[in-house]
């Protein structure tokens, strides 16, 4: 059974799951799903065909599911999809997908937004991701789990985000980030490896060590990056994070790397 305020506006074909708390002015369409145990604290507004996992805290002023800023999107009947856990903040924005990129924006579990977060269109978000105030996302943007963007940050469209990353504060990401990489800068570049952030997940010592050294020979002033990738995939072979960096780099992507300066060592 779900506790709707008075003030609420709720359409009578949303599906809500049990639990279910609807504080004042909130608006909820005809196509919205409502897991069980989420709360909409006041002034949220739901529409589309947008999906709330359960256990998932939206606070006011937060607007799910209105049509992309997309001069394409011709108002055709796409998803948001987000998943459990999460926590989405004052003054959240996140948009649907459009026919342009598979029709879906999606977002993982026990994911972090806070206050004045944009999700666009198509983006997806993967579990446990932090994005602190004002982040924001352009379309088709994908981001690792376990990846933390600083505050005022932005990405450009179409950018890849790896899993561990971390991205500074007040940085403009114009370019792919490797998983376990730290960008920071008004056009970002590499400065690091996220060591906070794999010490925080418990990487062991040695996992560090090498994800370390395997940063050093991939980003060395000698020779080619895909020469310096394929010795760094023939010495780590057996090493899953730094195999995981080796295809992050290989996939197909519209972006380039972000690479460090040429003075900048790990």
């Amino acid at each position: 059974m779900a506790d709707i305020h008075s003030s609420a506006i709720v359409d009578s074909n949303a599906r809500l799951g049990s639990g279910v708390r609807i504080g004042p002015f909130c608006i909820v369409g005809s196509e919205v799903e409502i897991g069980d145990g989420v709360e909409l604290m006041s002034h949220v507004v739901v529409i589309g065909h947008t999906v709330l996992g359960a256990g998932t805290r939206v606070f006011p002023f937060t607007s799910l599911g209105h049509p992309p800023q997309d001069l394409k999107y011709q108002g055709e009947a796409s998803s948001l999809i987000i998943g459990r856990d999460n926590v989405i903040r004052e003054h959240v924005t996140m948009n649907p997908g459009t026919k342009g990129g598979g029709m879906v924006t999606r977002i993982g579990h026990k994911c972090l937004f806070m206050v004045g977060v944009h999700v666009a269109h198509d983006c997806i978000v993967h579990d446990h991701v932090i994005m602190a105030n004002n982040v924001t996302l352009a379309g088709h943007v994908e981001v690792g789990e376990w990846a933390t963007l600083g505050g005022l940050s932005a990405v450009h469209q179409f950018v890849r985000i790896g899993r561990h990353a971390m991205v500074g504060g007040m940085s403009g990401v114009e370019n792919d980030v490797i998983p376990y990489g730290s960008v920071l800068g008004n056009r970002a570049r590499l400065s690091g490896l996220n060591i906070v952030g794999l010490k925080r997940r418990e990487f062991s010592r040695e996992d560090i060590h090498a994800l370390r050294n395997a940063y050093q020979l991939l980003f060395a002033q000698e020779g080619t990056l895909q020469e310096r990738l394929a010795n760094v995939a023939n010495l780590f072979q057996d090493n899953g994070a730094v195999m995981e960096i080796v295809a992050f780099i290989r996939a197909d992507s519209s972006r380039a790397i972000c690479q460090p300066k040429m003075d900048t060592a790990a």
